[in-house]
């Protein structure tokens, strides 16, 4: 990785925690995600609990799993985000916590990760999958978004790099199997969904994986 792409790695939390209340307001409300989060919540259980990773403001992703009657534990770095949060839903749970190293000894029914896991450098990315897997129940749904593929792509917030990285798919299909996770359903650069390459997979039951 060049220096400037670890300088711009190593940046993101303060970025996202510096620019929380511009974030916030650019966040589009018009779910194009809904799709996406239907398919995830085919496979979460009426009333089942699922973990946000990287939930921002929670809207529109958290909003809309509540809305669809799903017990939301919500993930971020930055406290301005969390605290917009814990003002939308305070029937639901915002930990301040990264999620590289996150270790809440319980597990969920579905783990997303949307426009979140992305900003990880790819040797972290790699860590994260046994994340994923230590909050995963036994049959638990995971949704992420990714690279089409390998590589590092860079964006702006406000103005500033933005950084994003990516595995092969092939890597992120040996990483999720090797994790006791199944692909369901992949697309990538989803004209459906803004452009967006995601990632829906489920953990297969001990009796599957027998």
């Amino acid at each position: 990785m060049s220096s400037d792409h670890r300088s711009a790695a190593d940046r993101i939390v303060d970025l996202y925690r510096r620019h929380a209340e511009a974030w916030d307001s650019s966040r589009g409300r018009d779910l194009m995600e809904k799709e996406w989060l239907d398919r995830f919540l085919a496979l979460v259980p009426a009333g089942g609990d699922v973990l946000d990773l990287g939930c921002g403001a929670g809207e529109p992703i958290a909003a809309y799993l509540v809305g669809q009657g799903r017990r939301v534990t919500g993930v971020d770095t930055a406290p301005a985000l969390l605290a917009r949060c814990r003002d939308r839903f305070p029937t639901q749970t915002f930990v301040e916590a990264d999620m590289r190293t996150l270790a809440l000894g319980r597990t969920f029914d579905g783990l997303v990760a949307w426009d979140s896991f992305f900003h990880l450098t790819p040797e972290d990315q790699r860590r994260m999958v046994a994340v994923f897997a230590a909050h995963a129940g036994e049959t638990a749904a995971l949704m992420f978004t990714s690279g089409p593929a390998h590589g590092v792509a860079m964006g702006t917030l406000e103005g500033e790099p933005l950084y994003h990285a990516s595995l092969d798919p092939e890597e992120y299909r040996t990483l999720l199997g090797a994790h006791g996770f199944e692909i369901v359903h992949h697309v990538a650069e989803d004209q459906g969904c803004g452009g967006h390459t995601v990632w829906l997979a489920r953990r297969c039951s001990s009796l599957r994986r027998a």
